[in-house]
């Protein structure tokens, strides 16, 4: 499907004018009027001239670049090189991430002449300097299966290239050594090697899974590179643009934008420099005036807002950005009806099949009969080409729906239960471990032991009376590490016993126990009949549709999962557990709307009062443009308008109602309650959950958490409550990175000033509100410019609402509080 849309552009007259001027190289080009994802379609249709680096103004606006190009090209061709740090380049903490996708991007540009390969990056990963195609060719380790080489040797050099010898690989620049066997992670590659060797021959070569430790591919030949942007130990480094081959075309927005913040970068590693002897040396770097000037034999091509050159040749293009629909279906399809008729050919574009089909079920139910095309393609943003006649439109920004990209690397895991090999190579001797068979014991380092007469290594665990147990590492799925509520060290067991056996099925008729004296709430709930929901009107797909968001696999699989417990009999009980922002408030929203699309009442009980306020600030948006009432209650609003609240929930004017635990009190009464919805819980009391049991007979219940109770899933994985997952993390979500730190004011600093450069918002969590105030000065201090405010729950509820909503809405930098935000909030700014 992408190449239909570079096909309908191969003959348009900008787009041969525009390549016969590249492949002239008479000076460079401004390309007047291009715009949008209409960038990367003209620069795919230019893909047989040589080398293309394209310059974007940050990383997210590179990411999509990258992401276009590989819809339309596909991923071979197309690289994405970033900057080498995790932050920024005065920081100066490298990103291993980062790393890898650079050192693979600058490897290949490096070691060929002139490679047909598309190049996107950005300012701050250009401003570092880069190696020449000579050092990359003396730090390069080549190997070839039959190769005569040496594994002292082999491991020699490594040392030299300053990779890590470890019991494990598990990140770029490490290997390690088991018998004749030696496993490799280069800095160019996505996967690591594991190399045997025969005597001084090699015998075989394979890359294999790191979690699974399963080969995946034979090769016949490798090449080993080591971080060649580590400035320390590279030596005579360049501008990029002076090791760009000749025929390579630069594409770049607003130049001068791009050398202002390259100049910018510079300064700000410069002083960094003057207060730490820890950061990148500034000889690493070069600023935007250096960079273009190296720029002699490439063809530059501008686009943006003026022609930032005196002279040049000018490629004029008529295209527009997509018209703004706001979700309004009479717009688009008066929209769509007047292309149309004015001979245009429109197109909307999506790589979800499920979200074409919501698309093409409201246009079918409004019968309004437009004729449009779909491509299973997805822009970041869609464009009107006036001269060439043709609309391509995206479904996310028809939806309004946030748009993902994906990178060339991504070796992001999913952590299991069992123990992984990182976990593994990060245990101490000491530490407590579990075996699935034989209890908790003491974790003491792996030994090498024979089986059969060949050499292997495996896990030495300790236990009572110091006996010692040893596991094959092909066994690692039987261990996990040793987690306690308390901290307190648990009580080692005795091996061949059969203690361990006798404490699990204690443990197992505990449970039992525990559960057995609501089993018989469950088997009421089962035998009592329920409302039978209708099924989804074309108002519930119109507003999934809306979600901004693309659903998980998880997230689509518990809303069918809802949808056909509540369109059955029985009452629904189920339970959603994922982490937080994985999704679950979107698929309650879901569950809510369709309750109400039945003229049921909806009850949302949460655990505190700000959760309960973010909770009617999210409904409430995403429900604005749909028939449904909605209102909370808690001790933030005046008594006067809980009453009033309370009066017209009774009556039935109120479609959905939120609120803490005064949702259970004598005077809440519902007209027709027909879904609650319970968040966190695990957070509220004995009293409160035994008033909930009277609304859970014949009342639809979804729960949702991210820490379920242990009552709580037994009941769920004993089938007395269906259970849904929601285990796969949203497109494009950072991962969490945890850092434990004294108390150091140029590290908070250095925090703060990095989160509200990026235009985000910081929390800082203080357990005692007696010295909290003092805190707050002392963070003012640090940083005079920088708005801050406080909060904790001994403040009134009027004051304690104003501050959320005014940090909410961005009036400060920093919120200041105690534990009382721990509860789900969404504030995607921090």
């Amino acid at each position: 499907m992408a190449n239909n849309i570079l096909q309908l552009y191969s003959n348009t007259p900008q787009v041969k004018e525009l390549q016969k001027l590249i492949s002239k190289r008479e000076g460079n080009i401004y390309t007047e009027g291009l715009t949008s994802s209409a960038r990367a379609v003209i620069q795919a249709s230019c893909h047989n001239n040589g080398t293309h680096l394209i310059v974007a103004h940050d990383k997210e606006s590179a990411a999509y670049h990258y992401h276009d190009l590989t819809q339309l090209l596909g991923e071979e061709p197309v690289f994405f090189l970033p900057s080498s740090f995790k932050r920024s380049a005065d920081n100066g903490e490298q990103d291993a991430q980062n790393i890898l996708m650079r050192t693979e991007t600058l490897s290949l540009l490096l070691s060929s002449d002139n490679p047909h390969i598309y190049i996107v990056t950005y300012p701050e990963a250009i401003t570092e300097r880069v190696i020449s195609q000579e050092q990359l060719n003396d730090n390069m380790l080549k190997i070839a299966v039959g190769d005569r080489i040496d594994l002292s040797f082999t491991i020699d050099v490594l040392n030299e290239y300053h990779f890590e010898r470890v019991d494990f690989v598990f990140e770029p620049g490490q290997y390690a050594v088991r018998g004749s066997i030696i496993d490799i992670f280069s800095f160019s590659d996505e996967n690591p090697f594991r190399i045997d060797f025969f005597g001084d021959e090699v015998d075989s070569i394979r890359s294999f899974d790191l979690e699974s430790q399963l080969s995946k591919e034979k090769l016949r030949n490798i090449v080993v590179v080591p971080n060649i942007n580590d400035n320390n130990r590279m030596k005579d480094m360049m501008p990029l643009s002076q090791a760009l081959p000749q025929q390579c075309t630069v594409w770049i927005e607003n130049p001068s934008f791009v050398v202002d913040m390259m100049n910018d970068i510079v300064l700000r590693v410069e002083k960094a420099g003057q207060r730490s002897e820890e950061t990148p040396r500034l000889s690493a770097f070069c600023n935007g005036n250096e960079w273009f000037n190296h720029l002699k034999q490439q063809t530059v091509v501008v686009y943006g807002s003026k022609n930032e050159f005196k002279s040049g040749n000018i490629v004029k293009f008529n295209i527009a950005p997509q018209p703004i629909f706001h979700k309004n279906f009479e717009l688009l399809e008066a929209n769509i009806s007047e292309k149309i008729q004015s001979a245009y050919d429109v197109y909307i574009l999506s790589d979800n099949p499920k979200q074409l089909d919501r698309l093409r079920s409201i246009i079918n139910d409004r019968k309004t009969g437009i004729d449009y095309r779909e491509m299973r393609i997805a822009l970041h943003e869609g464009f009107i080409d006036h001269d060439a006649r043709l609309c391509f439109y995206t479904d996310h920004q028809i939806f309004e729906r946030y748009h993902k990209f994906t990178l060339r690397t991504d070796n992001t895991r999913i952590a299991q239960q069992s123990i992984s090999l990182k976990e593994l190579s990060k245990l101490n001797p000491g530490d407590y471990v579990v075996h699935a068979d034989h209890g908790i014991g003491k974790f003491a380092g792996l030994v090498h032991t024979e089986v059969n007469g060949k050499p292997q290594e495996a896990i030495r665990l300790i236990y009572h009376n110091n006996d010692s147990l040893l596991v094959s590492i092909h066994s690692l799925h039987r261990i996990s590490k040793y987690k306690s509520k308390d901290g307190t060290p648990p009580t080692i067991h005795k091996l061949g016993t059969g203690a361990w056996q006798k404490l699990k099925e204690k443990t197992k008729s505990k449970v039992k126990d525990i559960a057995r004296e609501l089993i018989a709430l469950y088997a009421k709930r089962k035998a009592e009949p329920g409302f039978q929901f209708s099924p989804d009107s074309y108002l519930q797909t119109e507003l999934e549709a809306s979600f901004i968001y693309e659903d998980t696999p998880d997230q689509y699989k518990a809303t069918q999962a809802l949808k056909v417990d509540m369109e059955s009999d029985s009452p629904m009980d189920r339970l959603v557990c994922g982490d937080v922002g994985f999704g679950k408030t979107e698929v309650a929203i879901r569950a809510a709307f369709k309750a109400v699309a039945d003229n049921k009442q909806v009850a949302v009980l949460v655990p505190t009062t700000i959760l309960a306020f973010q909770h009617y600030n999210t409904f409430k948006e995403r429900l604005a443009d749909f028939p449904c009432n909605i209102s909370y209650v808690s001790r933030l609003r005046k008594p006067k308008d809980v009453k009033q609240a309370l009066k017209d929930l009774e009556e039935g004017k109120i479609d959905i109602i939120i609120g803490t635990h005064r949702l259970v009190a004598k005077d809440v009464k519902f007209k027709d309650l027909g879904l609650l919805i319970i968040d966190e819980e695990q957070r509220f009391g004995v009293s409160v959950k035994e008033k909930l049991r009277a609304f859970r007979v014949n009342v639809d219940t979804l729960t949702l958490t991210a820490t379920p109770i242990p009552r709580t899933l037994q009941f769920s994985l004993m089938g007395a409550r269906d259970l849904s997952i929601l285990n796969t993390p949203p497109t494009n979500r950072q991962p969490i990175v945890t850092e434990v730190h004294a108390f150091n004011e140029e590290i908070i600093k250095e925090a703060i000033e990095f989160e509200v450069q990026r235009n985000g918002q910081v929390f800082i969590i203080n357990n005692r509100i007696q010295n909290i105030y003092e805190l707050e000065k002392r963070i003012n201090q640090i940083l005079p410019k920088r708005k801050t405010v406080v909060a904790h729950g001994q403040m009134d509820g009027t004051t304690l609402e104003n501050v959320m909503l005014d940090f909410i809405s961005g009036e400060y930098d920093v919120l200041i509080s105690i534990t009382i935000i721990e509860s789900g909030l969404d504030i995607p700014k921090t």
